[in-house]
């Protein structure tokens, strides 16, 4: 079952990507009516939430800066951006790289219960489905945005 999940992350991952790869500033800026956020606050917000969900972020994980819960975290909007922010282009090497960190989780830990639980969920193999949910939701929005832009 661990093989598939892996598995499942290559591909949500490969698709994200492919959906974000070629847009220009513009586009990823732009926030289409009834739509939250934009394309970069989306990607952003993938990555930051996985890295919580699968790495402890920001308590158990430095591989992203702590800045990105203010920027892309649950509540957040790009609207609200002041700062650095990280351009799409980065997040997306980011989001490579954690696939990478992702791949190398021991299969042995999906079993492992959580200090506590979150969602009502109790393992961390339960909370990486979550995760995948997650994202591919966002793919969702993002392919549905790109359709009103272009």
């Amino acid at each position: 079952m661990s093989e598939l999940l892996f598995k499942q992350f290559a591909l949500t991952r490969q698709k994200f990507l492919q959906e974000i790869e070629g847009l220009n500033r513009e586009q990823v800026s732009f926030q289409p009516e009834g739509f939250n956020n934009n394309i970069h606050w989306n990607t952003g917000h993938v990555l930051t939430v996985t890295e919580q969900f699968m790495m402890g972020y920001p308590e158990k994980s430095n591989h992203l800066p702590g800045s990105y819960i203010e920027l892309f975290g649950n509540g957040t909007r790009p609207s609200d951006w002041t700062g650095n922010v990280p351009s799409v282009e980065e997040l997306a090497n980011q989001l490579k790289a954690q696939l990478e960190r992702i791949n190398e989780v021991p299969s042995s830990m999906l079993d492992q219960k959580l200090e506590q639980p979150i969602f009502g969920l109790e393992t961390l193999g339960e909370l990486a489905n979550r995760s995948l949910f997650h994202e591919t939701y966002h793919l969702g929005q993002i392919h549905a945005m790109k359709r009103l832009i272009k």
